[in-house]
């Protein structure tokens, strides 16, 4: 069961089999029958056993994402670096299903993703750049903090950890914006515990303009490497509508064979052995993702844009079997964007 076995090792085995059942008086027909069973399996049982087993976490998983969504995000999380999918991709799904996930913050995070008392996921701190699993784990364990200079204090964040955490916006629950935070990180990096306490000057930031929603995306991707309220494609769909794109969740009411164009950040490029020079593509906007196919012709002529563009415009057919629906390129084009994920390619 544990791996395929050709027919010349099974035969290897054979007089060890024979040799142990005749020592237990079986013999005969009956272990001629025992030996071609266990022959047969040997050239499906693995492939067998692999399916069945795959077949039962699809379905235990599929079960759990449906009743206990939060839950399932959480957990997905907390197992990171892990699976097909990145970690900003399974938050935006969640979200589309109706799962809040909220920042995170020195006094209400923990170091790994939680679930709150309304169902919510809060992001954990370690996934907060900078900061590792050590720390985040002493941050936690350290809560509550009465300011960003009692935080590095009791925990010795450095400037670009305060700088980090200012970014992700994890001292909202201290009543300081991300702007604010990130004009006293400097300051507040000085009050080290072997420093009289309030003698760091400059922590007081003037009145500054909050973020913007875009600007909020761009530093929750770069602080943390994912958002829980926006996606990078929403900032770009009054664009993306002018030239006629059609988005992700909108493609099943298209009709086959329809040309179309569709434009999202690239979470995937893939090209199996076995796929004949073709590479597959997955985008996703701010409504879900879109399977992209791209044949040897095309991706020779859109190579350099297919392989370094972190969000593409793809023009192409719309191809539907089975339920399933594909964008057979024909052209790819860069889509700038304020912000992007990164791919995770030929994997």
């Amino acid at each position: 069961m544990g791996a395929k076995r050709s027919g010349e090792r099974m035969e290897r085995l054979r007089g060890r089999l024979y040799q142990g059942m005749a020592e237990r008086g079986i013999a005969g027909d009956v272990a001629d029958r025992i030996y071609e069973k266990l022959a047969a399996f040997a050239n499906f049982g693995f492939p067998e056993s692999h399916s069945v087993s795959f077949a039962y976490l699809v379905y235990a998983s599929a079960w759990l994402k449906l009743h206990y969504p939060a839950a399932f995000l959480a957990a997905l999380l907390n197992a990171q670096p892990m699976g097909f999918w990145s970690p900003n991709t399974l938050v935006a799904d969640a979200r589309r299903h109706g799962v809040v996930v909220r920042g995170p913050d020195v006094n209400r995070s923990a170091a790994t993703a939680v679930l709150e008392a309304d169902k919510s996921v809060r992001l954990g701190l370690s996934y907060v750049r900078s900061l590792g699993e050590e720390l985040a784990e002493r941050v936690a364990e350290g809560r509550p903090y009465a300011s960003m200079a009692d935080l590095v204090r009791r925990t010795g964040v450095n400037e670009g950890q305060v700088e980090a955490l200012a970014t992700a916006g994890a001292f909202g629950s201290l009543g300081v914006e991300r702007r604010a935070a990130l004009w006293a990180a400097g300051a507040v990096a000085q009050a080290r515990a072997d420093r009289l306490p309030g003698t760091a000057v400059g922590a007081e930031a003037p009145r500054l303009p909050g973020m913007s929603p875009v600007e909020l995306g761009a530093a929750d991707l770069w602080a943390t490497g994912l958002s829980g309220d926006s996606h990078p494609v929403q900032f770009a769909r009054e664009r993306l509508d002018a030239l006629g794109a059609v988005a992700a969740e909108g493609l099943a009411r298209v009709p086959a064979g329809t040309r179309v164009l569709v434009g999202g950040v690239v979470t995937h490029r893939q090209r199996p052995a076995t796929a004949g020079g073709t590479t597959f593509l997955n985008l996703e906007d701010e409504t879900g993702l879109v399977n992209v196919i791209c044949s040897r012709g095309v991706w020779a002529r859109y190579r350099r844009v297919g392989r370094t563009a972190a969000a593409l415009l793809v023009r192409g057919r719309l191809e539907r079997a089975e339920g399933v629906v594909n964008v057979v390129a024909d052209q790819l084009r860069p889509l700038p964007l304020a912000a992007a994920t990164r791919s995770r390619d030929f994997r």
